[in-house]
């Protein structure tokens, strides 16, 4: 007999506690070659004072393990608590997030009967850094973090999961006519990988997200595989889920470099706790995912199947029930027993599972550093005089420019208002004031510690500065109207 893999179980809250008792009924019936070491994580964690909601103790059995089927948390309300998702796939460094969205046309209904396709997003960087300030009294940031090992390992990742699964085509989704540095590195990236010959067999293409979205929701059996960046990939992930019959049916997987992290989609609504009417598929799913994961792809294919079956003989819980279309409407336990129930049978119309091994390997190769070089600093004001006229504080700022530097603009709000800019601009008391180095000019920290000093003895607040730096000669930093 196969020796058992030990994984950690979380039950969560809400519904949490319901559709995993479900799924793990399902997954010991099928002979799942599992052990499981349950954790405690969420609410009650949270309010008994550990602000990530999970404790010590649980962070050394999910390390140990390395492979965690988890059940919704509800966070409280108010401020102080740190996502919990965010902190696990931040701690076992699981970069992709991978979200297979199908429709079960005609047994869930849909006016989208042909959807089969995978959101895969990047997991760990992007605005979900939670890098956020307050710097005036009028104004806040939220600083988006983009890094080439990030970009390469998701694009690389999209691209293993495409070829390990038979998929045709990968679809990268950025802003990068907007945010031409951050999201113009993640194209640039996904292009470079792509071009790798291991992958001639897939067709590649890149959209900007707006029309993306617009896809999913509207033509989403145009798209195959969709690699893209966190926040993007978080939204229209659940817009596939929505628009493929039920965000209930839809299971995630968390996908690390040697660890992972399993669930469903859903939250732990906890207005039907306690009811047994929750459907547990989303959680079956990921399940089913884990196993394909863990190699136990012959179990996996056993019980999808027989979850197919299910939904084909018309035993539905409550999410899905319509009554054109299902038999019997059945609450969280007895839907867990259909499943038992059909174990070993297969489909008959839908498409059989079958999962296989599927292999995903992703190795970042090294990349040698490129020259970098100080050309300038942004330095931000929280600055509320003159009735903010940008000509006053142009002349104030550019008096202090020095031997190093030169005042090249002021911008507010990212609108350019001086030296040049348009008329009638409202400004906030948030001001960036570009200074570039002279013609001829090196400069280095010691200038710019000394443009701010001259900024603190004339009595102007400054709240924040940006490096300006070329690599390799290249710009690093975005030009303002009128350089």
């Amino acid at each position: 007999m196969a020796e058992k893999r030990k994984i950690t179980v979380a039950h969560g809250d809400g519904i949490g506690p319901e559709i995993m008792d479900a799924t793990l009924r399902i997954l010991e019936a099928a002979g799942a070659r599992l052990e499981f070491e349950e954790i405690e994580i969420g609410q009650k964690v949270y309010e008994a004072g550990h602000s990530s909601g999970i404790t010590g103790s649980s962070w050394e059995s999910l390390r140990r393990n390395r492979i965690f089927l988890k059940a919704p948390v509800t966070t409280p309300l108010g401020g102080g608590y740190k996502s919990l998702n965010v902190t696990i796939r931040k701690g076992l460094r699981l970069f992709s997030n991978v979200r297979p969205c199908r429709s079960f046309y005609p047994y869930v209904p849909t006016h989208f009967p042909h959807i089969d396709m995978v959101i895969i997003r990047e997991n760990e960087e992007d605005l979900y850094a939670g890098i956020e300030h307050q710097q005036t009294d009028e104004v806040t940031q939220a600083l988006k973090l983009i890094s080439r090992p990030g970009c390469e390992a998701i694009c690389r990742y999209a691209l293993e999961y495409a070829r390990a699964y038979g998929r045709k085509k990968v679809t990268c989704l950025t802003k990068s006519n907007i945010m031409k540095i951050s999201d113009g590195l993640f194209q640039r990236v996904f292009e470079e990988v792509a071009a790798d010959p291991r992958y001639a067999e897939l067709e590649t293409e890149h959209r900007i997200i707006d029309i993306g979205a617009a896809l999913v929701a509207a033509r989403p059996e145009d798209l195959d595989v969709v690699v893209t960046l966190n926040l993007y990939g978080d939204i229209v992930s659940d817009i596939a889920a929505l628009v493929s019959g039920s965000v209930g049916l839809a299971g995630s997987a968390n996908i690390g470099f040697d660890a992972a992290m399993f669930e469903a989609v859903h939250g732990s609504a906890p207005d039907i706790a306690g009811k047994d009417i929750a459907n547990p598929s989303g959680l079956l799913s990921a399940a089913v995912m884990m196993l394909v994961h863990l190699g136990q792809s012959d179990i996996a294919e056993q019980i999808r199947n027989a979850w197919l079956r299910t939904l084909e003989d018309g035993m539905h819980t409550v999410d899905i029930y319509k009554e054109q279309v299902s038999k019997q409407r059945l609450g969280t336990r007895a839907f867990a027993a259909a499943v038992i129930e059909r174990l070993g049978e297969k489909p008959r119309y839908l498409r059989t599972a079958a999962f296989g091994h599927r292999d995903i390997e992703v190795k970042l190769p090294s990349v040698p550093r490129r020259e970098k070089k100080l050309a300038g600093v942004d330095v931000f004001l929280d600055w509320d005089e003159s009735e903010r006229d940008p000509a006053v504080l142009g002349k104030k700022t550019g008096a202090l420019a020095g031997d190093a530097f030169e005042l090249k603009m002021i911008s507010n709000r990212g609108v350019a208002v001086y030296p040049s800019g348009m008329e009638g601009v409202y400004c906030t008391d948030h001001w960036r004031c570009r200074f570039t180095a002279r013609a001829g000019a090196e400069i280095a920290n010691r200038d710019i510690i000394a443009l701010l000093e001259r900024f603190e003895a004339a009595g102007l607040d400054f709240i924040k500065t940006e490096h300006l730096y070329t690599f390799d000669g290249a710009r690093g930093y975005s030009l303002g109207q009128g350089e």
